[in-house]
């Protein structure tokens, strides 16, 4: 007769003895309890307890076994910080933007496994994880990458305490070094001037005018294709964004995850007229050498597409016979945003324009230029009101 499998919550308690290596014995009390069947194996689970006397493993035992029988027993994780991850990065990046799946299993091979991966999953604490980012810090890392490693941590662990392999996320408790948002510094009228007039003697000099008066992102601007510039309309739609990784050159969806689409300044309109004249004489002075089968609107002159340090470079020149060395391209987008404040337009336009996922986010880069908006209204206001009882 086949032996009947125990049911799950019943338990013994023994005594044991063992030798150790130098031939000294330890003596213990051992109960073992079962967990049921696997559903997966069909194979009886079972587990152990340990203590020094017999009262000892008998109260664990009693609390594990009411615990079984309550529904509410937590089977301990076996699974490393390492191990976890791994399965992490492999079931729980699906929809993730290739971009951001290769940034994250950059921050656990590098960073996150060599220092965490051999401690047990449930056994990982806030102080282990804070002396790690302290160590990161020390090490010469700038606080966002701390920041940046400890983000993926985080989601890691969180996804951990969805599915019930830990009671708490250790990463919530822990202190980050402080990160030093760089200074938004638009550019002044006269500065915008002298750029335009510098960029006229440069290959990107249409690219340069698209950038200061719509503020598309760089990776928007350098993945911009012919397919969604509409001429008719005025319209630009922006779906996709150039991006580089180990080298790679590929196309993603914007940086918020959706399109979005704009209507721009004529000025805006008329320099990509030129931007496609030049263009289409290039095409057909490199002959069969062209080469652009994403559409793009900004290419070298074989058609391929831009490469970011090489715009960046060419600004910069541009910048520094303009009189303002210390401006960046990234200026260009503040630029747009500032200037489009302070002629009056709606917080949730501006927003929209700059493909922000909310207006809180817009708010809280460009908050400062609409408190001076306020004060400057509040001084019309008193001017107005001081007008009346001359």
């Amino acid at each position: 007769m086949a032996k009947r499998p125990a049911a799950a919550g019943s338990g013994s308690i023994r005594k044991r003895t063992v030798t150790r290596k130098d031939g000294s014995t330890r003596t213990f009390w051992e109960a073992r309890y079962s967990l049921g069947l696997d559903p997966v194996t069909r194979k009886q689970r079972q587990k152990s307890i340990t203590g020094s006397s017999q009262r000892e493993v008998a109260q664990k035992l009693r609390a594990a076994v009411a615990a079984i029988d309550a529904g509410t027993y937590k089977m301990p994780c076996e699974l490393t910080v390492g191990e976890f991850l791994d399965v992490w990065v492999k079931e729980y990046l699906v929809g993730c933007k290739p971009l951001t799946v290769k940034n994250y299993s950059e921050q656990v091979r590098k960073h996150l496994k060599p220092a965490l991966g051999s401690i047990r999953l449930d056994k990982l604490t806030p102080h282990t994880i804070q002396r790690f980012y302290n160590g990161l810090t020390a090490s010469g890392l700038a606080p966002k990458t701390v920041k940046n490693i400890h983000g993926v941590l985080h989601s890691a662990l969180q996804q951990a305490l969805l599915n019930g392999l830990i009671t708490v996320n250790p990463s919530n408790a822990c202190k980050l070094p402080r990160v030093t948002k760089p200074e938004i510094r638009p550019l002044e009228p006269e500065e915008i001037k002298a750029i335009l007039r510098e960029a006229q003697l440069d290959d990107y000099c249409n690219l340069f005018i698209v950038a200061l008066f719509t503020g598309m992102r760089q990776g928007e601007l350098l993945g911009l294709s012919w397919d969604y510039v509409n001429f008719e309309t005025g319209v630009i739609t922006i779906k996709q964004q150039l991006q580089c990784k180990d080298g790679e050159y590929f196309l993603e969806t914007p940086k918020s995850g959706r399109g979005r689409s704009i209507l721009p300044a004529p000025v805006v309109m008329e320099a990509l007229k030129k931007e496609r004249e030049k263009q289409q004489a290039a095409k057909a002075f490199a002959g069969a050498c062209w080469s652009n089968p994403m559409n793009l609107v900004f290419t070298d002159a074989i058609g391929k597409h831009l490469v970011r340090r090489t715009v960046v470079k060419h600004f910069k020149k541009v910048a520094e016979r303009a009189g303002v060395e210390e401006s960046r391209f990234h200026d260009l987008r503040h630029t747009f945003a500032v200037t489009s404040l302070y002629a009056g337009d709606d917080i949730k336009s501006v927003q929209a324009n700059l493909g922000h996922a909310t207006a809180q986010f817009t708010l809280d880069v460009y908050g400062h230029v609409t408190q001076t908006m306020r004060k400057e209204s509040a001084e019309r206001m008193q001017r107005f009101y001081d007008q009346l009882y001359k």
